[in-house]
């Protein structure tokens, strides 16, 4: 795993994929909204979408707010509390 965005707000990060684990084949990516305290898992066709709208987000090389403001696209979604061990 890699945590490749971490602002005052979101913190992402991605899973490798994994050969031998159906779940984990085409990797996934972890979204934490660390205001609410609550997270979303995807993986799949929505880790794929999430992954080429990134791609094209970072083209145009965003501020943080803008980064953040397409995270936020996710936050209702986010229905996991995060809980720290």
């Amino acid at each position: 795993m890699q945590m490749i965005y971490n602002s005052p707000n979101y913190c992402v990060v991605e899973f490798p994929p994994q050969d031998g684990h159906l779940a984990m084949k085409a990797g996934g990516y972890e979204i934490v909204d660390k205001n609410a305290r609550r997270e979303i898992f995807i993986d799949g066709e929505m880790a794929a979408q999430f992954r080429e709208h990134v791609q094209k987000l970072i083209e145009g090389e965003p501020s943080l707010d803008e980064v953040d403001e397409f995270l936020g696209q996710f936050d209702s979604l986010m229905q996991q509390p995060v809980i720290l061990h």
